[in-house]
């Protein structure tokens, strides 16, 4: 199996990426990684890994490009080149911690959707108390959407937890203002008359409050509530942590009782740590992309890569092709 990867995206590349490639080719002797980016940065950093080649290119898309423009003009980006190894069969999967505009038009424009796929969506996995985790989609690939396109987020959803994170039958939420039927606005009115009637374990609409509770498995909703429900999640936490952190230097007393709650709070951050979980999947594409957070460290790579990998290996992607297809034949025969 072979992960191309964006060697030059993120906040702390190629340092980082290159970590977590070679941690994860160490782990698995049957992985072979592709880096594309500036081999003068990126060749010290590798000590001689087989299983890893670099593509060379000095070309690369920033933070203030404009996503689409950037991915049609800069051919030699390392992005760009990453979506072309998968486009072109050198690459199962791919995987970039940079622009997320840039990388949704990439996936568009070069890697192609699922036949029958009307928009991709961007999946986050996020933590929960219980330590599982939920998938929330749309989080930004669409702004506006239709009951159609939630109903589609919903199978890609459900198929991706039950094949990579093992989960059995998973349930599946609408994201809403309440929990009663009828709730919401006119798309989420019609989403949940579409997603009761779907193959799926679909338990009804569920409220942001209720989210880190582990009330779904999966969670849709369209793009624009999606962002902000992912954002005031991380907004949340990091909030809470600086507020912890400031109490407990705040005295000598406080300062003593955080010593002896050091290994317990270090624990508690890593549970809500997004790294733990890998990236947020491109869901609708014709093969697995991966956008890791911006901010990835080495352990975000590593858990992205081990990501792409399980997604290869379960055909998440035809398994999402067979079911949408399936959908739309059984419609066919009704009508």
């Amino acid at each position: 199996m072979r992960i191309a990867i964006d060697a030059m995206g993120g906040d702390h590349a190629p340092e980082e990426i290159v970590k977590g490639a070679v941690e994860a080719v160490t782990s698995s002797k049957e992985l072979e990684i592709t880096l594309i980016g500036d081999e003068k940065q990126i060749k010290p950093l590798i000590n001689d890994s087989e299983n890893i080649t670099i593509i060379h290119t000095t070309e690369k898309i920033t933070s203030e490009d404009e996503p689409v423009r950037a991915v049609r003009r800069k051919k030699e980006a390392s992005m760009v080149l990453m979506a072309k190894e998968v486009k072109e069969g050198r690459a199962d999967a791919c995987i970039s911690a940079g622009n997320t505009g840039a990388l949704m038009s990439a996936g568009l424009f070069i890697v192609g959707r699922i036949p029958g796929i009307e928009r991709p969506a961007l999946s986050p996995t996020l933590p929960t108390i219980d330590g599982k985790g939920f998938l929330l989609l749309d989080v930004g690939a669409n702004v506006d959407a239709k009951a159609a396109h939630l109903l589609q987020y919903a199978i890609m959803g459900s198929v991706y937890v039950e094949q990579v994170r093992g989960v059995s039958r998973p349930r599946v939420g609408l994201l809403n203002v309440g929990t009663e039927d009828g709730k919401g606005s006119e798309l989420s009115k019609k989403a949940f008359q579409e997603l009761q009637n779907a193959p799926i374990e679909f338990i009804g609409n569920v409220e942001a409050r209720d989210l880190l509770e582990g009330v779904a498995d999966v969670v849709v909703t369209d793009g624009f509530s999606g962002n902000i429900a992912l954002k005031s999640i991380e907004g949340t936490a990091m909030t809470m942590f600086s507020m912890i952190k400031e109490t407990f230097l705040s005295s000598f007393k406080s300062k003593l009782a955080a010593s002896l709650v050091k290994n317990d709070m270090r624990q508690l951050k890593d549970k809500l740590d997004y790294s733990e979980y890998g990236g947020a999947g491109l869901f609708g594409l014709a093969a697995p992309v991966i956008k890791a957070h911006g901010s990835s460290n080495a352990r975000a790579i590593y858990n992205a890569i081990n990501q792409a990998t399980h997604m290869v290996e379960e055909n998440v992607t035809g398994k999402i092709a067979e079911t949408i297809k399936g959908m739309k034949v059984a419609e066919e025969e009704k009508s």
